[in-house]
Formats: structure tokens, C-alpha cells, sequence
């Protein structure tokens, strides 16, 4: 009797044993389906849309004049077009970051009030030319990401970054990021605006992390 109990229970483990590798083939099987069948089709409709976005963003700014209706931030205007179910559109001037003056989590910082001013005293109520990037349209919070050029020839992005009053945006790649990074340099080795007298303390965090020792 005793053999014939163990030759049970062996034969008991081996069909546990095909019946857990049959779950798991089932489980596997069934998570390639999904793969294959749900997310995979939903990236396809995330970069559709995303491509779409961009085509529309084209043929309705790109290279076209605008006037400037308000000026939210040193790197943030609104011009005078509806965008979605706004009577404006917001652009988030790409390739540089202002100090803050509007976001709460960090209050009023350094220079940020002399970004804000020069920015609208180059475009308050001023036309405009938009040109959009090669590779992206839109932004995190969906605002257009532009180049904006002056009346007067000059990139608003450049002349920020020229004279002092912005930062090169490091965080994201662009057409002219290296350019961007140059102009930067140049403002920072004459002490031009913020450079002057800035601490690291001042910088924005992420160019506290991204470059620490950028004041050195």
C-alpha cells in the first residue's frame, strides 16, 4: 500500500504541474493578446493624434502674424487667435525658461519681474511672426510652442536669452539647442542681466540638478 500512495501522489504533483504550465501559457498568451490588441493600438492612436495636432498647428500658425493680446510671463505671451475653446492661444516660448513670477509653488524669483517687463515691452500689442519646431507643437500643458519674431527681425526667444533674462532650456530638445546654449554662455561671460549677480540658490531647480556648476 504504501508504494502505491506514493506513486499517487507523484502522479497528483505531475498533473498539478500540467495544469499550473498550462495556466501560465494561457496567462502569457492572454497578456500578448492584450499587448497586441489593446495598447498596442492605443499608442497608434496616441501618435495619430499627436501627428494630426501637429499638421492642424502647422496650417493655422506657422510662419503666420499675430497680435500680442497679453503677456502672462517672461517666456509666455497670448496672440490674438481662438485655440480650442479659448478666444486665444497661449505659446510657451520654446528653448527658454524665464524666472517665475506667476507660479505659487515658488513665488516671485529672481529677475523674474525684469523677464517679464522686457517681454512685454518688446511685444504688447505688437504683430508677431509664429514659426513652430520640426519636431513638436505643444507642450505639457498643452500651450503651442513657438520661436516668436519681433516687428524689429529679432527672435523674442534669442533676445531673452542675449540679454540676460532667461535661461537655455536644457530640459527638452529643439532646433536650436545648441545655438540656444551659445547665446546663454554669451550672456552669462559679459554678466549680462540676471548673470550679474545671480546664485545658485536663484537658479530654477532644474538647472540647480541638471548643472551645478554652472556658476563656478
Amino acid at each position: 500500500m504504501p508504494p502505491k500512495k506514493k506513486k499517487t501522489a507523484f502522479v497528483m504533483s505531475k498533473r498539478r504541474r500540467s495544469t499550473l504550465l498550462t495556466l501560465c501559457l494561457l496567462i502569457v498568451a492572454a497578456v500578448s493578446w492584450l499587448d497586441q490588441g489593446l495598447i498596442k493600438p492605443s499608442r497608434q492612436i496616441q501618435t495619430k493624434s499627436k501627428e494630426q495636432t501637429k499638421v492642424r498647428d502647422y496650417e493655422k500658425y506657422h510662419e503666420k502674424t499675430f497680435t500680442v493680446l497679453k503677456v502672462v510671463d517672461g517666456d509666455t505671451i497670448d496672440i490674438d487667435v481662438p485655440d480650442g475653446k479659448s478666444n486665444h492661444t497661449r505659446i510657451r516660448l520654446i528653448g527658454v525658461d524665464t524666472p517665475e513670477t506667476k507660479n505659487p509653488k515658488v513665488g516671485v524669483m529672481y529677475f523674474g519681474p525684469e523677464a517679464a517687463d522686457f517681454t512685454h515691452e518688446s511685444s504688447l500689442g505688437k504683430r508677431v511672426t509664429v514659426y513652430l519646431d520640426e519636431d513638436s507643437t505643444r507642450g505639457k500643458y498643452g500651450r503651442l510652442l513657438a520661436y516668436v519674431k519681433l516687428p524689429d527681425g529679432r527672435f523674442l526667444n534669442e533676445a531673452l536669452l542675449s540679454e540676460g533674462f532667461a535661461y537655455a532650456d536644457l530640459r527638452f530638445r529643439h532646433s536650436f539647442y545648441n545655438k540656444y546654449k551659445q547665446l546663454e554662455a554669451g550672456a552669462r561671460g559679459q554678466k549680462k542681466g540676471l548673470w550679474k549677480k545671480v546664485t545658485h540658490s536663484q537658479l530654477p531647480e532644474w538647472l540647480q540638478r541638471k548643472r551645478p556648476n554652472l556658476l563656478l
